[in-house]
């Protein structure tokens, strides 16, 4: 069985990081309208068995059913887990109850992946022990798979090595057959302040401006893009 697996955080715990960008409730607006799109292309993906969607919002459980997925209840805990657990307990929900053969996971705020990039690595990872695709700018992980789904943990919560790195370096280190998947538009996330704009552009470029993240981008987000020197266009700032 092929699995797609996205777990989601609980919408009072959302892109914490962007917390100086907008409200709450924002925040919460920006989630849902970025797990519509989501689902959106995922009802167009036919090469897995199932589609699991891992949350303990109810309200995102309940739109995962309206989108022909299947919606998993996280069980929080004091203190909350790490992001390697919530992983691995989905994992093994996969394995346990679906009979996953193999996982990929993706994250909901790869805004830019298409129906394409999600039929390429379903296709790579019944070739491969592990398929990586590299987040764009912080030697993340933005895509994963696994064949069979447990061949190699994750390294999400490492607090000194990026996780692409260490994931590489154990897959390395076990001798696993492993595909680096290449993609732009699989590798962008929303991650910090300055993503929001350049996200906000990207969406522009693909032509995905009927999207809902776009739109509420277009609704909330009060920042401008702009270069930090005239001598050197690799450093930007928002304003």
């Amino acid at each position: 069985m092929k699995i797609i697996l996205i777990p989601i955080a609980p919408l009072s715990h959302t892109k914490s990081r962007l917390r100086k960008c907008f409200s709450k409730e924002q925040l919460k607006d920006l989630t849902i309208a970025m797990f519509k799109d989501l689902a959106v292309k995922l009802r167009k993906v036919d090469c897995f068995d199932n589609k699991i969607v891992y949350c303990n919002s109810n309200e995102i459980l309940e739109l995962a059913n309206t989108y022909d997925l299947v919606g998993i209840k996280e069980c929080l805990t004091t203190p909350r887990k790490s992001f390697d657990q919530v992983i691995s307990d989905l994992n093994q929900i996969a394995l346990d109850e679906y009979m996953a053969t193999s996982t990929v996971f993706t994250f909901l705020d790869i805004i830019l992946i298409s129906v394409h990039n999600f039929y390429e690595i379903c296709a790579l990872t019944q070739k491969n022990q592990l398929v990586l695709c590299p987040a764009i700018s912080s030697a993340g992980i933005s895509v994963f798979g696994r064949n069979p789904p447990d061949i190699l943990r994750t390294y999400f919560s490492n607090n000194t090595v990026p996780s692409l790195l260490a994931m590489l370096d154990a897959a390395r280190k076990e001798n696993l057959k492993v595909a680096i998947y290449d993609s732009f538009r699989a590798g962008f996330d929303i991650d910090i302040k300055q993503d929001l704009m350049l996200a906000y552009q990207y969406l522009k470029i693909f032509g995905l401006q009927n999207t809902e993240t776009h739109k509420f981008l277009k609704e909330n987000l009060n920042l401008n893009i702009l270069k930090k020197s005239l001598k050197d266009n690799r450093k930007l700032t928002t304003q």
